[in-house]
């Protein structure tokens, strides 16, 4: 066990002067909650490298890296069984090649979902842009003989080759 005497901070990053973080370092350097920290360690996904005679544990550097790692793929839509299993391949491997090839397989795959992710994210902020045009015209409307229901027949509307999905869904035009 660490003695809890090695305190203090080094450099300025939030490392104590043995160059391990704290739960709280943790949490603060990678942006998370304390509970996040807690529940990635209770997951498997983190390890602490010792505990303080107090009880406190203390983590490398690296799972400081792994933590940042971990909340960029949740993020971005990986679920914790995927991480988990991107994380151990090296472990569940008998040799280099194998461990990279299903690390390559693995890798591979994320690729192609978050492409797509990026693809739906990228036509979804592109309606909703659209969507703000349209609706930023809608603000000079003060003619309340036209809303809410003869919106669809203002030439705000009537004046849009195709209307953007959200405006039309959100104020209820169907133009099939």
């Amino acid at each position: 066990m660490a003695d809890d005497n090695n305190r203090g901070v080094d450099g300025g990053n939030g490392a104590r002067r043995d160059g391990l973080l704290t739960t709280g370092d943790m949490a603060r350097l990678s942006n998370n909650t304390l509970r996040t920290v807690r529940f990635y360690e209770e997951a498997n996904i983190l390890h602490p490298t010792q505990r303080t005679d107090g009880g406190h544990r203390l983590f490398a550097q690296s799972e400081l890296r792994k933590l940042e790692l971990v909340s960029e793929l949740r993020a971005a839509g990986l679920s914790l069984e995927e991480i988990r299993d991107l994380l151990e391949v090296k472990q569940r491997a008998t040799n280099g090649s194998s461990a990279s090839r299903d690390a390559l397989d693995r890798l591979q795959g994320q690729i192609v979902r978050l492409t797509e992710r990026i693809d739906i994210l990228t036509r979804l902020r592109d309606d909703l842009e659209a969507s703000q045009g349209v609706l930023q015209e809608c603000q000079k409307c003060t003619g309340n003989n036209l809303y809410p229901d003869g919106c669809r027949n203002c030439s705000v509307m009537t004046d849009q080759t195709s209307l953007p999905k959200a405006v039309s869904v959100v104020w209820s035009i169907d133009r099939n």
